[in-house]
Protein backbone atom coordinates (compact mmCIF):
# COMPACT_ATOMS: atom_id res chain seq x y z
CA UNK A 1 0.00 0.00 0.00
CA UNK A 2 1.54 3.34 -1.05
CA UNK A 3 1.68 6.40 1.21
CA UNK A 4 -1.19 8.16 -0.57
CA UNK A 5 -3.49 5.17 -0.03
CA UNK A 6 -2.46 4.91 3.62
CA UNK A 7 -3.14 8.61 4.10
CA UNK A 8 -6.62 8.40 2.55
CA UNK A 9 -7.51 5.51 4.86
CA UNK A 10 -6.91 7.63 7.94
CA UNK A 11 -9.79 8.78 10.14
CA UNK A 12 -9.09 12.53 10.26
CA UNK A 13 -11.20 14.58 12.67
CA UNK A 14 -9.10 17.77 12.88
CA UNK A 15 -7.12 19.70 10.26
CA UNK A 16 -4.60 22.22 11.59
CA UNK A 17 -3.38 24.47 8.81
CA UNK A 18 -1.63 27.75 8.16
CA UNK A 19 -3.98 30.69 7.66
CA UNK A 20 -2.39 31.86 4.41
CA UNK A 21 -3.59 31.11 0.87
CA UNK A 22 -1.63 27.86 0.59
CA UNK A 23 -2.80 26.57 3.96
CA UNK A 24 -6.44 27.49 3.31
CA UNK A 25 -6.55 25.85 -0.12
CA UNK A 26 -4.81 22.75 1.28
CA UNK A 27 -7.40 22.40 4.04
CA UNK A 28 -10.29 23.07 1.64
CA UNK A 29 -9.11 20.22 -0.60
CA UNK A 30 -8.78 17.84 2.36
CA UNK A 31 -12.25 18.84 3.58
CA UNK A 32 -13.69 17.44 0.35
CA UNK A 33 -12.41 14.02 1.49
CA UNK A 34 -12.95 14.47 5.23
CA UNK A 35 -15.98 16.84 5.23
CA UNK A 36 -16.68 16.51 8.96
CA UNK A 37 -13.14 17.41 10.05
CA UNK A 38 -12.77 20.55 12.16
CA UNK A 39 -10.36 23.13 10.75
CA UNK A 40 -8.09 24.99 13.17
CA UNK A 41 -5.71 27.71 12.03
CA UNK A 42 -2.21 27.58 13.41
CA UNK A 43 1.24 29.07 12.97
CA UNK A 44 4.70 27.48 13.03
CA UNK A 45 5.46 29.34 16.25
CA UNK A 46 2.33 28.02 17.98
CA UNK A 47 3.21 24.43 17.14
CA UNK A 48 6.84 24.74 18.10
CA UNK A 49 5.99 26.53 21.33
CA UNK A 50 3.74 23.63 22.33
CA UNK A 51 0.59 25.72 22.67
CA UNK A 52 -1.39 23.27 20.50
CA UNK A 53 -0.12 20.03 22.03
CA UNK A 54 -3.34 19.16 23.83
CA UNK A 55 -5.49 19.14 20.67
CA UNK A 56 -3.17 17.10 18.44
CA UNK A 57 -3.62 13.34 18.14
CA UNK A 58 -3.48 10.56 15.52
CA UNK A 59 -6.76 11.83 14.04
CA UNK A 60 -5.19 15.22 13.32
CA UNK A 61 -3.79 16.32 9.97
CA UNK A 62 -1.27 19.17 10.04
CA UNK A 63 -0.86 21.08 6.77
CA UNK A 64 1.71 23.60 5.57
CA UNK A 65 3.14 23.68 9.10
CA UNK A 66 5.89 21.81 10.99
CA UNK A 67 5.03 18.21 11.76
CA UNK A 68 3.97 17.38 15.33
CA UNK A 69 4.98 13.95 16.72
CA UNK A 70 1.41 13.21 17.81
CA UNK A 71 -0.34 13.94 14.51
CA UNK A 72 -1.65 11.24 12.21
CA UNK A 73 -0.93 13.02 8.92
CA UNK A 74 1.57 15.71 7.98
CA UNK A 75 1.41 17.51 4.62
CA UNK A 76 4.26 19.93 4.05
CA UNK A 77 6.76 21.20 1.49
CA UNK A 78 9.11 23.45 3.49
CA UNK A 79 12.76 22.54 3.11
CA UNK A 80 13.56 22.87 6.81
CA UNK A 81 10.79 20.36 7.64
CA UNK A 82 11.96 17.62 5.27
CA UNK A 83 11.76 14.30 7.16
CA UNK A 84 14.17 11.39 6.99
CA UNK A 85 11.37 8.85 6.55
CA UNK A 86 7.70 8.79 5.53
CA UNK A 87 6.27 7.04 8.57
CA UNK A 88 7.23 7.83 12.15
CA UNK A 89 5.41 6.08 15.01
CA UNK A 90 2.28 5.47 12.92
CA UNK A 91 2.26 9.08 11.69
CA UNK A 92 2.14 9.40 7.89
CA UNK A 93 4.28 12.16 6.41
CA UNK A 94 3.58 13.47 2.93
CA UNK A 95 6.52 15.79 2.32
CA UNK A 96 7.36 16.75 -1.26
CA UNK A 97 9.47 19.61 -2.70
CA UNK A 98 6.41 21.05 -4.46
CA UNK A 99 5.79 24.79 -4.95
CA UNK A 100 2.92 24.60 -2.45
CA UNK A 101 1.48 22.28 0.19
CA UNK A 102 -1.83 22.56 -1.65
CA UNK A 103 -0.22 20.81 -4.61
CA UNK A 104 0.46 17.77 -2.40
CA UNK A 105 -3.16 17.69 -1.24
CA UNK A 106 -4.30 18.13 -4.85
CA UNK A 107 -2.12 15.23 -6.04
CA UNK A 108 -3.34 13.11 -3.14
CA UNK A 109 -6.98 13.43 -4.17
CA UNK A 110 -7.04 14.29 -7.89
CA UNK A 111 -7.63 10.65 -8.89
CA UNK A 112 -10.25 10.12 -6.18
CA UNK A 113 -12.55 13.12 -6.47
CA UNK A 114 -13.26 15.88 -8.99
CA UNK A 115 -10.86 18.78 -8.43
CA UNK A 116 -11.16 20.24 -11.93
CA UNK A 117 -12.65 23.49 -10.59
CA UNK A 118 -9.32 24.19 -8.85
CA UNK A 119 -7.03 23.79 -11.88
CA UNK A 120 -6.51 27.53 -12.46
CA UNK A 121 -6.45 28.30 -8.74
CA UNK A 122 -3.68 25.75 -8.20
CA UNK A 123 -1.49 27.42 -10.82
CA UNK A 124 -1.67 30.69 -8.88
CA UNK A 125 -1.22 29.08 -5.47
CA UNK A 126 1.95 27.44 -6.80
CA UNK A 127 3.13 30.74 -8.30
CA UNK A 128 2.56 32.71 -5.09
CA UNK A 129 3.85 30.19 -2.57
CA UNK A 130 6.63 28.90 -4.78
CA UNK A 131 8.04 32.31 -5.70
CA UNK A 132 7.54 32.02 -9.45
CA UNK A 133 5.20 34.95 -9.96
CA UNK A 134 6.40 37.73 -12.25
CA UNK A 135 6.34 41.36 -11.22
CA UNK A 136 3.68 42.10 -13.86
CA UNK A 137 1.51 39.29 -12.46
CA UNK A 138 2.06 40.57 -8.92
CA UNK A 139 0.92 44.05 -9.94
CA UNK A 140 -2.08 42.62 -11.78
CA UNK A 141 -5.62 41.85 -10.65
CA UNK A 142 -5.96 38.09 -10.83
CA UNK A 143 -8.74 37.03 -8.40
CA UNK A 144 -6.53 34.44 -6.65
CA UNK A 145 -3.93 37.14 -6.03
CA UNK A 146 -6.48 39.32 -4.25
CA UNK A 147 -7.98 36.37 -2.42
CA UNK A 148 -4.53 35.68 -0.99
CA UNK A 149 -4.33 39.26 0.25
CA UNK A 150 -7.70 39.01 1.99
CA UNK A 151 -7.05 35.63 3.60
CA UNK A 152 -5.81 35.97 7.15
CA UNK A 153 -7.29 39.43 7.72
CA UNK A 154 -9.94 37.86 9.99
CA UNK A 155 -10.45 34.26 11.08
CA UNK A 156 -14.17 34.43 10.41
CA UNK A 157 -13.74 35.48 6.78
CA UNK A 158 -10.83 33.09 6.28
CA UNK A 159 -13.12 30.26 7.43
CA UNK A 160 -15.82 31.48 5.03
CA UNK A 161 -13.33 31.43 2.15
CA UNK A 162 -12.15 27.91 3.04
CA UNK A 163 -15.71 26.55 3.25
CA UNK A 164 -16.63 28.07 -0.10
CA UNK A 165 -13.58 26.62 -1.83
CA UNK A 166 -14.50 23.27 -0.28
CA UNK A 167 -17.99 23.64 -1.75
CA UNK A 168 -16.68 24.40 -5.26
CA UNK A 169 -17.64 28.09 -5.26
CA UNK A 170 -15.48 30.00 -7.74
CA UNK A 171 -12.89 32.51 -6.54
CA UNK A 172 -14.72 35.29 -8.39
CA UNK A 173 -17.96 34.43 -6.55
CA UNK A 174 -16.19 34.24 -3.20
CA UNK A 175 -14.81 37.74 -3.68
CA UNK A 176 -18.39 38.95 -4.26
CA UNK A 177 -19.69 37.62 -0.93
CA UNK A 178 -20.76 40.68 1.15
CA UNK A 179 -18.29 40.29 4.03
CA UNK A 180 -15.43 39.27 1.75
CA UNK A 181 -16.19 42.08 -0.70
CA UNK A 182 -16.12 44.60 2.16
CA UNK A 183 -12.81 43.24 3.43
CA UNK A 184 -11.40 43.29 -0.10
CA UNK A 185 -12.31 46.97 -0.48
CA UNK A 186 -10.64 47.73 2.85
CA UNK A 187 -7.56 45.75 1.79
CA UNK A 188 -7.35 47.64 -1.50
CA UNK A 189 -7.66 50.93 0.35
CA UNK A 190 -4.95 49.85 2.79
CA UNK A 191 -2.57 48.93 -0.02
CA UNK A 192 -1.35 52.48 -0.59
CA UNK A 193 -0.81 52.97 3.16
CA UNK A 194 1.16 49.73 3.27
CA UNK A 195 3.26 50.78 0.28
CA UNK A 196 4.02 54.14 1.89
CA UNK A 197 4.86 52.59 5.27
CA UNK A 198 7.25 50.11 3.68
CA UNK A 199 9.02 52.89 1.76
CA UNK A 200 9.35 54.95 4.96
CA UNK A 201 10.82 52.04 6.94
CA UNK A 202 13.01 50.44 4.28
CA UNK A 203 16.77 50.51 4.05
CA UNK A 204 19.10 48.52 1.82
CA UNK A 205 22.39 47.22 3.21
CA UNK A 206 24.70 45.13 1.06
CA UNK A 207 21.83 44.34 -1.33
CA UNK A 208 19.60 43.13 1.51
CA UNK A 209 16.42 45.20 1.89
CA UNK A 210 15.45 45.61 5.55
CA UNK A 211 11.96 46.75 6.54
CA UNK A 212 11.21 47.55 10.18
CA UNK A 213 7.48 47.07 10.82
CA UNK A 214 7.64 45.96 14.45
CA UNK A 215 4.94 47.41 16.74
CA UNK A 216 3.12 48.93 13.75
CA UNK A 217 0.38 46.24 13.64
CA UNK A 218 1.01 45.58 9.95
CA UNK A 219 2.77 42.83 8.06
CA UNK A 220 4.01 42.35 4.52
CA UNK A 221 5.23 39.50 2.40
CA UNK A 222 8.43 39.62 0.42
CA UNK A 223 6.78 40.24 -2.92
CA UNK A 224 5.65 43.74 -1.99
CA UNK A 225 8.96 44.64 -0.35
CA UNK A 226 11.09 43.44 -3.26
CA UNK A 227 8.74 45.04 -5.78
CA UNK A 228 9.29 48.37 -4.02
CA UNK A 229 13.05 47.89 -3.50
CA UNK A 230 13.49 46.74 -7.09
CA UNK A 231 16.75 45.47 -8.53
CA UNK A 232 18.82 47.06 -5.76
CA UNK A 233 18.24 44.02 -3.52
CA UNK A 234 18.84 40.28 -3.87
CA UNK A 235 16.66 39.49 -0.84
CA UNK A 236 14.75 41.20 1.93
CA UNK A 237 14.27 40.95 5.68
CA UNK A 238 10.94 42.01 7.19
CA UNK A 239 10.70 42.65 10.95
CA UNK A 240 7.14 42.46 12.27
CA UNK A 241 5.18 41.61 15.39
CA UNK A 242 5.12 43.18 18.83
CA UNK A 243 7.98 43.54 21.28
CA UNK A 244 7.18 41.65 24.48
CA UNK A 245 4.21 39.78 23.03
CA UNK A 246 3.53 36.04 23.40
CA UNK A 247 1.67 33.55 21.22
CA UNK A 248 -1.29 33.50 23.59
CA UNK A 249 -1.86 37.26 23.26
CA UNK A 250 -5.05 37.76 21.28
CA UNK A 251 -4.12 40.97 19.49
CA UNK A 252 -0.34 40.75 19.43
CA UNK A 253 2.29 38.48 17.95
CA UNK A 254 5.90 37.91 19.10
CA UNK A 255 8.38 40.08 17.26
CA UNK A 256 9.75 38.05 14.36
CA UNK A 257 11.68 38.22 11.12
CA UNK A 258 10.81 36.92 7.66
CA UNK A 259 13.33 36.49 4.87
CA UNK A 260 12.58 36.37 1.15
CA UNK A 261 14.65 36.10 -2.02
CA UNK A 262 13.90 38.76 -4.63
CA UNK A 263 12.25 36.23 -6.95
CA UNK A 264 11.54 38.94 -9.51
CA UNK A 265 15.23 39.00 -10.45
CA UNK A 266 16.26 35.54 -9.18
CA UNK A 267 13.66 33.46 -10.96
CA UNK A 268 15.28 30.07 -10.37
CA UNK A 269 16.40 30.59 -6.77
CA UNK A 270 18.40 33.05 -4.73
CA UNK A 271 22.12 33.41 -4.29
CA UNK A 272 21.99 32.46 -0.59
CA UNK A 273 20.17 29.90 1.56
CA UNK A 274 18.12 32.20 3.78
CA UNK A 275 17.40 29.44 6.30
CA UNK A 276 20.95 30.07 7.54
CA UNK A 277 19.61 33.38 8.87
CA UNK A 278 16.33 32.00 10.18
CA UNK A 279 17.97 29.21 12.16
CA UNK A 280 21.02 31.08 13.44
CA UNK A 281 19.45 32.07 16.77
CA UNK A 282 16.04 30.39 16.64
CA UNK A 283 16.27 26.58 16.58
CA UNK A 284 12.61 26.54 15.57
CA UNK A 285 13.08 28.94 12.68
CA UNK A 286 13.06 27.79 9.08
CA UNK A 287 11.03 27.36 5.92
CA UNK A 288 12.35 27.43 2.36
CA UNK A 289 15.79 28.49 1.19
CA UNK A 290 14.09 31.43 -0.54
CA UNK A 291 11.31 32.17 1.99
CA UNK A 292 11.59 31.50 5.70
CA UNK A 293 11.26 33.10 9.12
CA UNK A 294 12.02 33.00 12.83
CA UNK A 295 11.46 34.69 16.16
CA UNK A 296 13.67 37.54 17.29
CA UNK A 297 15.69 36.13 20.19
CA UNK A 298 17.22 37.93 23.18
CA UNK A 299 20.98 37.72 22.73
CA UNK A 300 23.92 38.81 24.86
CA UNK A 301 27.40 38.62 23.32
CA UNK A 302 25.96 36.68 20.38
CA UNK A 303 24.48 34.04 22.71
CA UNK A 304 20.73 33.45 23.12
CA UNK A 305 19.70 34.15 26.70
CA UNK A 306 16.58 33.65 28.79
CA UNK A 307 14.84 37.01 29.12
CA UNK A 308 12.28 39.21 27.42
CA UNK A 309 13.11 40.52 23.95
CA UNK A 310 13.94 44.22 23.81
CA UNK A 311 14.22 46.69 20.94
CA UNK A 312 17.98 46.41 21.30
CA UNK A 313 17.75 42.69 20.58
CA UNK A 314 16.15 43.46 17.25
CA UNK A 315 19.16 45.56 16.29
CA UNK A 316 21.55 42.86 17.54
CA UNK A 317 19.80 40.11 15.57
CA UNK A 318 19.83 42.22 12.40
CA UNK A 319 23.53 43.02 12.78
CA UNK A 320 24.40 39.34 13.18
CA UNK A 321 22.27 38.39 10.18
CA UNK A 322 23.97 41.06 8.10
CA UNK A 323 27.33 39.58 9.07
CA UNK A 324 26.22 36.11 7.94
CA UNK A 325 24.73 37.56 4.75
CA UNK A 326 28.03 39.34 3.97
CA UNK A 327 29.79 35.95 3.83
CA UNK A 328 27.62 34.67 0.93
Amino acid sequence: MDMYTKALNLDIEKIITDSDLDGVVTAAILKRWWPDAEVIFGHPGNLRAGTMDEIIDRKTAICDLPRHPNCGLSIDHHKSNEPHENTIENSIILWEPTPSAARIAYNLLKNKIDLSDLSETMIWVDKLDGGSISIDEFKGNNPVLWLGRVIGESEENTTTILENIQNRVSIEEILELPDIKLELRERMAKQEYLNRTIRENLSIVDRLAIVRLENLKIRSNGYLVTAIAGEECDACMVIHGDTGANFDDDDNYPVSASFYTNSFIHKTGGIFDLTKLATNFDKNGGGHANACGCRIKPIDEKIVTDREVTNGDIDSNINEWLDIWSQR
